[in-house]
């Protein structure tokens, strides 16, 4: 459980001290934009691979016994978490966590104008109730707990970053998912990041469900459908 702790540590501090704004700029000055995502990009995956490796190598603590309703619910919250994820990173998002760089709101943010860290979230609550272990808790629940922490903290960056140019974003989006569709500030609208990570979360879904999970994690979830 220490090993769990520690890695887990590790990925909350990487991505806690590059966002805050002084940081991060004398990195992408040293580094250049670009290589800057690649190295950020490339250490995140193998530090969240390092945190699930020493989760399932450490004892299993049954907290409420998993069913297939649970399970269920993680195949609906997981893609859908994946799918805000990688539509986040890829459009532009001046409000929010964003790989692209642009002042015009990619068409995700109609949506919600965090959706990196809503994404992150959803995936972890899947796991959490699909699990229903002292790791998982500890391990989605902290990352669950991390990206919730995280839309407050940057909404208010964001807010006080962009100053004027704030208010026509938080008119036209919402916090919370669909909120601004709901309401009528917002229209649902496609675009090419749209459409792009609709067929990346497609095809990595459709491959972790055919033993791309099972051979990551040693858990395959179609099994858990039958529990």
């Amino acid at each position: 459980m220490t090993e769990v702790v520690l890695a887990l540590a590790v990925f909350l501090v990487l991505h806690s001290v590059p966002a805050l704004p002084t940081i991060r700029g004398r990195l992408t000055a040293a580094l250049g934009l670009r290589l800057y995502l690649l190295v950020y990009s490339t250490t995140s995956v193998a530090l969240l691979i390092w945190v699930l490796h020493a989760a399932w190598s450490t004892e299993y603590v049954e907290l409420w016994r998993p069913d297939s309703r649970n399970a269920l619910a993680n195949f609906v919250l997981s893609p859908l978490g994946l799918f805000l994820v990688t539509a986040g990173l890829i459009s532009p998002n001046p409000a929010s966590v964003s790989f692209m760089k642009g002042t015009v709101p990619g068409a995700i943010t109609t949506i919600t104008r965090h959706p990196v860290l809503w994404g992150f979230l959803l995936w972890s609550v899947g796991h959490v109730a699909a699990n229903g272990d002292m790791r998982s808790l500890l391990v989605f629940g902290g990352l669950g707990l991390f990206s919730a922490v995280g839309i407050g903290v940057t909404e208010k960056r964001a807010r006080r970053r962009m100053g004027a140019h704030w208010s026509p974003i938080e008119r036209s989006t919402s916090i919370f998912p669909l909120s601004a569709l709901f309401s009528g500030r917002a229209k649902l609208r496609l675009d090419g990041h749209l459409v792009a990570a609709l067929a990346v979360t497609l095809l990595v879904t459709f491959w972790l469900l055919a033993g791309g999970h099972a051979v990551l994690f040693g858990a395959d979830p179609i099994l858990a459908l039958d529990i």
